[in-house]
């Protein structure tokens, strides 16, 4: 069965080039030129990515991003004119799991689909139970418990999180890490994997600013301290 693609863009030219890209390859789209359409589409029938241009009429990107992260933990991807650096940690604050930005080559964009489409299926490889004075994560049951409470984390953050409790104590660096938990390598963004250590830090750690579990090693990473 083919997967589903929305398309969230109101420039008629790149909608229609990225929809032929991706008809291409078997994907099954959909597309819409405005945030509350979008909206409109996905509530009923959820797609299985989602691409989202940052800047859209009446509704913006961000905000599509947010309303559909509250329905829904399918991979969106946000669209950004230029490479800036405030809109792209804004989309990914948003809950966005990867940006583009423009002009992108379609292909790029095929390839960023393929590894989200990968990474959301079900891992077959099995998970301690791994506690860590309040922390406890279940990773085979998808469980996160902060002082005996769920916590909920996007699959990007829980995914994030296992692969740093995989070996607890070890420094993993953001290539690492982009390869891991993204499938991206050296095709990623650094920026990706210290976005989502924030977000992570402010749903498990007591207090973010001063983290007990998700620690910086200052020039080579990230690790999860035992």
């Amino acid at each position: 069965m083919s997967k589903n693609i929305l398309i969230v863009e109101d420039d008629e030219r790149i909608r229609t080039a990225v929809r032929l890209v991706l008809e291409e390859e078997g994907y099954a789209v959909v597309e819409t030129e405005s945030g509350e359409a979008a909206l409109e589409v996905f509530a009923p029938s959820p797609s299985d990515v989602v691409l989202i241009d940052i800047m859209l009429p009446g509704i913006d990107g961000f905000e599509v991003c947010r309303r559909i992260r509250r329905l829904s933990e399918v991979p969106i991807i946000m669209v950004t004119a230029r490479d800036d650096s405030h809109d792209i940690v804004a989309g990914l604050e948003a809950g966005a799991d990867d940006y583009l930005s423009k002009p992108f080559d379609p292909k790029v964009l095929s390839a960023r689909i393929r590894a989200l489409l990968r990474r959301s299926r079900p891992s077959e490889t099995a998970h301690p139970h791994l506690i860590i004075d309040q922390l406890e994560l279940l990773a085979d049951e998808g469980t996160v418990r902060v002082a005996g409470h769920q916590v909920h984390l996007t699959h990007t953050e829980f995914r994030l999180l296992v692969e740093l409790a995989s070996n607890p104590n070890k420094v993993f660096s953001r290539e690492d890490l982009l390869e891991a938990v993204w499938d991206y390598g050296y095709l990623g963004d650094g920026r990706l994997v210290d976005v989502h250590i924030r977000r992570l830090r402010t749903k498990i750690e007591l207090d973010p600013a001063n983290p007990r579990y998700v620690i910086t090693v200052r020039g080579m990473g990230y690790k999860l301290q035992t």
